[in-house]
C-alpha cells in the first residue's frame, strides 16, 4: 500500500510537516508495511518555505528588517536557480514583537515590507534567476514600498528626503526614483503566489479588506487607501499606464499591496499559490503508483472549496487517477458537499474530541488516531472507490 500524505498546516496548532508525521505514525501503528510518502504542502502563504524545504530546496538564513524595523531572523529556499521567498517570515504578523500577553504589537500605518525585499536581494546574491514570492500573513499595508526600497528604489518627499517606513508615510510621497533598482531584477522571473484577487485600491482593496486585521481602525483604513493611491500615481509618473493597470489587476491588493509592487515593478506573473507550491514539490510525480492521497488543513470550509490547498491536492490526485481523503480539525461543510467535491471520505478531529480547544492543543495525538482509523478503513474505502 502506497499512501501520499500531503497536508497543509493546522493553523495555530501544528505545522504541515508535523501533521504529516502524526498521520504517518497512526497509519504505521495499524499497517507497519505501508509505504507512506510525506509531502507537506501550502497555499503560497505561511508554510510555503517549509514545503519547499521538504521538497529538497536548501535553506539560506538571512537577518532582515522586521515589519516594525527590528532585526528578524528569516530565510529563503533555493534549488537549481529557483528561490522561494515567504513574506510572512520577514514582514508577517508572526514577525512582529509581542506584548506582555504574547499578542503581536500591530502597527497598521508603520509596518514595512522592507525585509521581504531584503530576502529577494539575498536570493539574487545566491544566484536565483527565478523567484517565487509567497505572500500571505503580512503585517503591512505599504503597497510594497519597503520591498522596492530594499531593492534600490528611492521614495522621496517634496524635500527630496527618503520616506520612512510604512503605508502612512506614502501620503507624503512626491517622487519615485527607480534608477537605482538592482539591475539583476530585469533578468529575473518573478511569480506572485497569491490566491486573493483583490485590487490595490477601493472597497475591495488592500487597506479596506485586510487593513483591519493588521490593526487599522476605519480612519486609518481611509488614510492608508489614500496613501496607496498616492503611491500608484507616483509610480504611474515613473512607469506610465503600466502602474495604473497593475493597481487594478487581480492580486494587486495581496499582502498589503505588495502584489502591486511585484506586478508593476518586478513584472511578476500572478498564479494561484497552491498551484505553484504543488508544482515545485512535484506532487504529480510523487503520486505515481499511489493507492491514496491524504490532504487537509485545520478548517475545511467554503473558503477551502474556493481553491485552497485541499482542493489543489484533490485536483492533482484526480488527474492522476488516485482517490483522495481529507483530514481537518473541523469542517463546516456537509459530508455530501465534500463527497460531491471529490473526497472519498473526510475525517475531522472534532469527531474524536468535540472541544475545539482540546483539538488544537492535542492535534498530534488526535491525528495519530485518525491515521490509525484511516488505515483500518482503507480496504473498504478503496473497495468502493473507482481505483486506477
Amino acid at each position: 500500500m502506497r499512501i501520499v500524505v500531503a497536508p497543509d498546516k493546522f493553523k495555530g496548532s501544528l505545522e504541515a510537516p508535523d501533521v504529516a508525521a502524526a498521520l504517518e505514525a497512526g497509519i504505521h501503528s495499524v499497517d507497519p508495511a505501508a509505504e507512506v510518502v510525506r509531502l507537506p504542502v501550502a497555499d503560497g502563504g505561511e508554510g510555503t518555505l517549509e514545503a519547499a524545504l521538504g521538497a529538497g530546496f536548501t535553506a539560506w538564513p538571512v537577518t532582515v528588517t522586521g515589519p516594525v524595523g527590528q532585526p528578524v531572523e528569516a530565510e529563503f529556499a533555493l534549488r537549481d536557480g529557483t528561490a522561494v521567498v515567504e513574506m510572512a517570515l520577514a514582514s508577517g504578523l508572526a514577525a512582529l514583537p509581542v506584548d506582555e500577553h504574547g499578542e503581536p504589537v500591530l502597527d497598521a500605518g508603520g509596518a514595512t515590507s522592507r525585509g521581504t525585499g531584503e530576502l529577494v536581494r539575498a536570493a539574487l546574491d545566491a544566484g536565483a534567476e527565478h523567484v517565487v514570492l509567497g505572500v500571505g500573513g503580512s503585517a503591512c499595508t505599504d503597497g510594497g514600498a519597503g520591498l522596492l526600497q530594499a531593492l534600490g528604489a528611492r521614495l522621496l518627499d517634496a524635500q527630496d528626503e527618503e520616506l520612512g517606513r510604512g503605508g502612512a508615510a506614502l501620503a507624503r510621497l512626491a517622487r519615485v526614483d527607480l534608477d537605482g533598482l538592482d539591475p539583476r531584477l530585469a533578468g529575473t522571473e518573478f511569480v506572485l503566489a497569491a490566491d486573493v484577487d483583490h485590487p490595490l485600491l477601493g472597497a475591495r482593496g488592500a487597506a479596506a479588506v485586510f487593513g483591519p486585521q493588521k490593526g487599522a481602525d476605519p480612519g486609518q483604513v481611509h488614510e492608508l487607501d489614500a496613501a496607496l493611491t498616492v503611491l500608484r500615481d507616483r509610480l504611474a509618473d515613473a512607469l506610465g499606464e503600466t502602474a495604473r493597470r497593475a493597481a487594478d489587476a487581480p492580486g494587486a491588493g495581496a499582502a498589503g499591496g505588495v502584489g502591486f509592487a511585484a506586478l508593476a515593478v518586478l513584472g511578476a506573473r500572478r498564479r494561484p499559490g497552491v498551484e505553484v507550491v504543488l508544482e515545485f514539490v512535484g506532487l504529480g510525480d510523487r503520486l505515481a503508483g499511489a493507492d491514496l492521497v491524504v490532504t487537509g488543513e485545520g478548517s475545511l470550509d467554503e473558503q477551502s472549496l474556493g481553491g485552497k490547498t485541499p482542493l489543489g491536492v484533490l485536483d492533482t490526485a484526480r488527474s492522476s487517477g488516485v482517490p483522495a481523503v481529507a483530514v481537518c480539525g473541523r469542517t463546516t461543510l456537509e459530508p455530501r458537499v465534500l463527497r460531491e467535491a471529490g473526497f472519498l471520505r473526510t475525517y475531522a478531529l472534532t469527531d474524536l474530541e468535540p472541544d475545539p480547544r482540546t483539538c488544537m492543543r492535542e492535534a498530534g495525538r488526535l491525528l495519530e488516531q485518525v491515521g490509525a482509523r484511516l488505515a483500518r478503513e482503507l480496504p473498504g474505502l478503496l473497495g468502493g472507490a473507482e481505483h486506477h
